[in-house]
């Protein structure tokens, strides 16, 4: 029995008549640019989230692009953020000539570490980005507070992290902006590249409805320069179909995330750091990402035994050579970049059966055992 690292036709079996059915209706009324769908989509992403805003764009990366620039960040700013995240998460401040500012991970969540992540405050910072990584919530209150004194922005990237919560609250409504994405392999995943833009700011949120249609209101009329930000009506009525199923799908990786701790300890496998939940919020497990020695041996050979798996991330921020004119040498982050060389994510998805999960933890007991 093969194991992949994610099964999209398991999760989509069951829901099949309904989203050919939603699909079928979008392209009946010939509307797939904003619309009757996506004001409803909007409306039910905010109610489901918790915030007075939820809008509706192209994708995760576009998320944070417009955020931040309807915050005007530009050339001379200065965004602090993690050096360990997908790569959107500081490509999006270079893009608008911005300077990215990288702080170390905590060892154990792999999140930014919040006392670093103040050190690195400068009179020029503009904005500050903590991410939610694998479906955790980063350590939030010092963060906010050390903004709201000294008057930054703070944008959670929620990428990964839709139904997290922190302190009994759901994320994406701490900060100015919270930017999620749909991308297929997300907890809640879009038929292609799709996102949000969540705030609880009313000028804001406008800002970023102006920022996705370039700026334009009336037609043709523009009072500031945007993008083409929106998300497809079409994404829009796959993800109304798909949210109500979202905690259940969560709830079930939960439970996988359990049953492998409970077969690990089985197997009695020391050699594999488990991931840590805090108790400061809810972990939906968007990966489930362990701490291994010898992780390119062990993925090959689970390659080799039909599992799948992924590093996430391989290579920090700080390391990737469009960064390099940054000028951080290695070494500069240490945590960082043993996490990149230790860490692999195994199948989590809610569709996985006990023998998959045994399999997994099988074919990694016979690793260490050899």
């Amino acid at each position: 029995m093969r194991v992949p690292l994610l099964d999209l036709t398991a999760q989509f079996r069951p829901i099949r008549d309904e989203v050919l059915a939603v699909i079928t209706r979008v392209c009946d009324a010939q509307q797939f640019i904003l619309g009757a769908e996506v004001d409803a989509f909007e409306k039910e992403m905010a109610a489901l989230l918790g915030v007075r805003h939820a809008v509706g764009v192209s994708s995760g990366t576009d998320a944070l692009l417009a955020a931040m620039m309807a915050l005007g960040i530009g050339p001379g700013d200065e965004v602090v953020t993690t050096t360990y995240s997908f790569f959107a998460t500081a490509g999006c401040v270079s893009r608008l000539g911005a300077r990215p500012v990288f702080v170390d991970i905590d060892p154990v969540t792999f999140n930014l570490d919040p006392q670093r992540t103040i050190d690195a405050i400068t009179p020029r910072t503009k904005a500050i980005i903590p991410v939610h990584l694998y479906g955790q919530s980063a350590e939030l209150d010092p963060i906010l507070a050390a903004a709201a004194a000294r008057g930054i922005h703070v944008i959670e990237d929620a990428a990964q992290a839709i139904g997290t919560t922190y302190r009994d609250r759901l994320v994406g409504g701490f900060g100015a902006f919270g930017c999620f994405s749909f991308f297929p392999s997300k907890n809640l995943g879009a038929f292609g590249d799709a996102g949000l833009v969540t705030s609880n700011d009313d000028a804001l949120a406008e800002r970023v409805r102006l920022m996705r249609g370039h700026g334009m209101q009336p037609k043709y009329y523009h009072r500031m320069i945007g993008g083409n930000f929106r998300i497809d009506a079409l994404q829009a009525a796959v993800l109304r179909v798909k949210a109500p199923y979202l905690a259940g799908w969560t709830a079930a990786r939960r439970r996988n995330a359990a049953r492998y701790r409970a077969l690990f300890a089985e197997a009695g496998l020391t050699e594999v750091g488990l991931p840590v939940e805090h108790d400061h919020g809810y972990h939906i497990y968007n990966q489930f990402v362990i701490r291994v020695p010898e992780r390119d041996a062990l993925r090959a050979h689970l390659t080799a035994q039909g599992v799948g798996t992924e590093v996430y991330y391989p290579v920090p921020f700080h390391e990737q050579e469009c960064f390099r004119d940054l000028g951080y040498a290695p070494g500069a982050f240490p945590h960082a970049e043993a996490a990149a060389r230790e860490t692999l994510a195994l199948p989590i998805y809610g569709e996985l059966t006990d023998a998959h999960l045994r399999i997994v933890v099988d074919a990694i007991a016979a690793f260490y055992a050899r």
